[in-house]
């Protein structure tokens, strides 16, 4: 007995095996295989929407060189026009003071991100201002094809999200304004990227987003809508209110009266940014009243075929964003489309621009993207490519010859 507890004190236990030594080649083979990894998963995500991307700016610019006048404004001036100038000089010089000017449209309507981006690309690149403001939109762009591409293919599939990336870009009538020195196409991303965050429930960054959006355009009132949806949703799953979701929808809802506040102490009076737009640009809360009126009267007895065009695009619009109230259609979404569709249409602005500020309303792309993607590849083409080239000549014809419509 004794023996054997002293043989087993004396038992040698056996060497542990040698810690396993990390060569230079595996660390090189292991940090190759994560960015091949990270580059197949780029190139998944953002592959698709920047082939979009380059295809639909190749086709617009081409057309619209082609449309151009010798005799006319440059292209570049093309894309600057109308609200692009005023961007450009905001960017360039700042904001005016007080209410001077407001009856022929005070720059201090124009929300200021956009404006601010314009100054980054400029002292980043040293390209003139014009430029800049070109430039600017289309970095916004390429950056929101990419992200509704991924927010359309969590909510659908990758053929639907596909299919409806270059319906936006490319064949909605307005889609040229998302190439041009204006506010859409960085409102666009930040909203694409917000409700991305939302429906992943990364809350804090759905705010920031929506707060951001609510500095570049007064539409970011829908997105913070759609969040406040997303926010419920998220509540009634889980039969509490997260602390996180409260804080995010908190910061998300501060964008736009921050920049109306701010206008009200630059001119001295708290309705100062209302005054503006009403004196400017006729705008003001009607009910719809102004839109109806205008509609009807161009389809009862408009001899302007491009004013008649705009009326038909304006009620097709209407009518797909409410063939996308249908089930299994994301509630979210749906908020923010119909926030954007109650918005440009409530109002008493220029008819003519009313097609222009639809086109942020998105839902009226998921009826023709779904159908689309059910059909076979050669009616997929036979549809798409047609109403593409006609996109890209509706926006080219309204900015070169009608003039009304940007």
């Amino acid at each position: 007995m004794i023996v054997s507890s002293t043989l087993r004190n004396r038992e040698v236990q056996a060497p542990a095996p040698p810690a396993r030594r990390t060569t230079p080649d595996s660390a090189s083979a292991a940090l190759a295989a994560g960015t091949r990894a990270w580059t197949v998963r780029l190139r998944t995500m953002a592959g698709p929407a920047t082939v979009i991307y380059a295809a639909t700016t190749s086709l617009h610019l081409l057309v619209l060189s082609a449309m151009i006048r010798p005799d006319g404004p440059s292209l570049t001036d093309r894309l600057t026009a109308w609200d692009g100038r005023r961007f450009v000089q905001i960017a360039q010089y700042g904001y005016p003071h007080g209410m001077a000017g407001a009856a022929d449209g005070s720059n201090l309507a124009f929300f200021p991100l956009f404006p601010e981006l314009i100054r980054i690309v400029h002292a980043a690149s040293g390209l003139s201002w014009a430029v800049s403001g070109i430039v600017a939109a289309q970095l916004s762009l390429a950056a929101a094809l990419i992200v509704l591409h991924v927010l359309l293919t969590r909510l659908y599939d990758r053929r639907t999200a596909t299919i409806a990336t270059v319906l936006l870009a490319g064949a909605q009538p307005m889609s040229l304004v998302f190439f041009m020195a204006y506010s859409e196409s960085l409102f666009l991303a930040l909203t694409a990227g917000a409700l991305l965050a939302a429906h992943r429930r990364a809350w804090l960054t759905a705010g920031a987003l929506t707060a951001l959006a609510g500095l570049t355009r007064p539409a970011g009132v829908a997105v913070a809508l759609a969040l406040a949806v997303a926010v419920a949703l998220h509540a009634r799953e889980r039969r509490r209110l997260p602390g996180r979701a409260v804080a995010g929808l908190a910061l998300g809802c501060t964008g736009v009266p921050v920049f109306i506040g701010w206008v009200g102490l630059r001119t001295g009076r708290l309705d100062g940014w209302f005054v503006i737009q009403n004196a400017g640009w006729g705008t003001a809360w009607d009910y719809g009243h102004q839109y109806l009126t205008d509609l009807v009267g161009t389809l009862e007895g408009s001899n302007e075929f491009m004013a008649v065009c705009t009326a038909i695009a304006t009620l097709a619009l209407v009518v797909l964003s409410a063939a996308a109230f249908r089930r299994g259609t994301w509630p979210p979404l749906l908020a923010y489309g119909a926030g954007i569709l109650v918005l440009s249409l409530g109002q008493s602005n220029y008819f003519q621009c009313k097609l222009r500020l639809l086109i942020l309303a998105l839902i009226f792309l998921l009826p023709p993207a779904r159908a689309l993607a059910r059909a076979d590849n050669r009616t997929l083409i036979t549809a798409a490519v047609p109403a593409t080239l006609f996109g890209c000549w509706f926006g080219a014809f309204m900015l070169t010859t009608w003039h009304y419509g940007i």
